[in-house]
């Protein structure tokens, strides 16, 4: 089992940039395909990026892809998700998740989630 706890939330202004952090507690980490999501006001949660165990692959929503930039460090326990050239359409609590199970790029079934991050840009 895996706790996640996501940081680096906000408030930036169009254009702007953050770097979401979101730490692992317990053993394995580097055995767990990583990514985050979000949800936005009155939407469902939406998949945006994903990374391989080894972190030799990313997967990307076509939304962010460009802007966004996903990577980890295994020995830090930790996954990131680099945002750059925000748009106030991307506000949204961001959310990390984890699973042992899936296929690297997996877009549904991740069964540990942290507690998420509040995102806001403003136009």
């Amino acid at each position: 089992q895996v706790q996640l706890v996501e940081s680096g939330g906000g408030l930036v202004q169009a254009g702007g940039s953050l770097r979401l952090s979101c730490a692992a507690s317990g053993r394995a980490f580097s055995s767990y395909v990583m990514a985050w999501f979000r949800q936005a006001p009155g939407k469902e949660r939406e998949f945006v990026a994903a990374i391989s165990r080894g972190a030799g692959m990313t997967y990307y929503a076509d939304s962010v892809k460009g802007r966004f930039t996903i990577s980890r460090d295994n020995a830090k326990n930790t996954v990131y998700l680099q945002m750059n050239s925000l748009k106030p359409e991307d506000t949204a609590v961001y959310y990390c998740a984890a699973d042992y199970r899936l296929t690297p790029g997996a877009r549904t079934g991740y069964n540990y989630w942290g507690q998420g991050t509040q995102v806001t840009v403003s136009s």
